[in-house]
């Protein structure tokens, strides 16, 4: 069985059948305080089994979806790259490790995943059987954590859990490990200053940033103003529905994103950083470019790439100019 999303979901089926369902809510809804909350911790969020099966049921196909995001916008700009070797930093249940597996599916790299929390190491290496390539070993995770050389690190819905200098120096030190570092956080304005803290301790080791910025110069928005976040649809579980009390077969997760390195890149030439505007005979989109925010209005007399616009999605890299130049 590949890594994917749908064997994720058969899975997480298999180790969740028999819970108790409503022990296992009430461990979501704790999960979620936690999540949505702003102090750091110094101990593990995923006590026990009971929180480990919730985090699973609730948050990882949310990880996947998001980190897979973050990757496709990678391999677009580095389509010739592929990492041999793979260190999941926070990793817990291994989400980020099943969307780093199906990135790059037809050799996945192996795979080391850290976390602090044995319950979690147990629960994703049960997941992973015979689907990843993964040793998965107990470490705390924060300023005093050193990696070995890697060529990608992963480091996904960690951030937040650390103090601020356990943040700048996890992320100093998976700059020095590895050629490619991708982090994600929750597409919220705290969890988007976070990634654009990160973004810039790696520019500044060097990296060039890869996604979802068209440059590694300073991002365009005003502090305070807004914060730039994309989109992942999720498909709901059983468990999603009876926690959150809704009916709809998915959910959108909202993320931030950076992907930094080494290797050489072509970022997009700007990229939609809003959802687009669809209406009779144009299309508006908001994108980030080379020279900062701007509003570009495509309409019929665009011809193809009207088209284009219409299937075009919030994250999406887009030509420079209207003209298709």
């Amino acid at each position: 069985m590949n890594a994917s999303a749908d064997s994720l979901r058969a899975a997480l089926a298999a180790v969740l059948d028999g819970l108790p369902p409503h022990r296992t809510a009430r461990a979501v809804e704790r999960l979620i305080a936690s999540y949505r909350g702003t102090t750091p911790t110094d101990a593990p969020v995923l006590r026990d089994r009971s929180d480990v099966a919730a985090y699973a049921a609730y948050r990882m196909p949310a990880t996947f979806e998001a980190v897979r995001g973050a990757l496709a916008a990678l391999r677009d700009a580095a389509p010739d790259w592929e990492p041999r070797t793979h260190t999941d930093v926070g990793g817990g249940t291994g989400a980020a490790s099943w969307a780093v597996a199906e990135a790059w599916g037809g050799r996945p790299p192996r795979t080391t995943v850290l976390d602090w929390a044995e319950p979690a190491l147990a629960l994703g290496r049960e997941l992973a059987g015979g689907v990843l390539d993964a040793e998965w070993r107990r470490e705390r995770i924060g300023g005093a954590l050193r990696l070995a050389d890697t060529d990608l690190v992963t480091v996904s819905y960690v951030l937040k859990e650390l103090t601020e200098a356990d943040r700048a120096s996890l992320v100093a030190e998976a700059a020095r490990a590895a050629r490619t570092v991708v982090v994600v956080e929750p597409g919220t304005p705290d969890g988007y200053e976070r990634i654009i803290e990160a973004r810039a301790l790696l520019v500044g080791a060097g990296f060039t940033v890869a996604a979802p910025c068209p440059h590694s110069g300073a991002c365009p928005i005003v502090p305070g103003t807004d914060w730039c976040h994309f989109s992942a649809r999720v498909s709901r579980s059983s468990l999603h529905r009876q926690v959150k009390g809704g009916s709809l077969a998915y959910e959108d997760e909202k993320y931030a994103y950076v992907a930094a390195t080494r290797v050489p890149v072509v970022p997009a030439p700007s990229r939609v950083v809003r959802r687009p505007q669809i209406r009779k005979g144009l299309v508006l989109l908001e994108l980030c470019g080379p020279d900062g925010l701007a509003r570009e209005t495509v309409t019929k007399r665009h011809g193809p790439l009207y088209k284009r616009a219409r299937d075009v999605e919030w994250g999406d890299p887009w030509p420079p100019g209207a003209d298709g130049s």
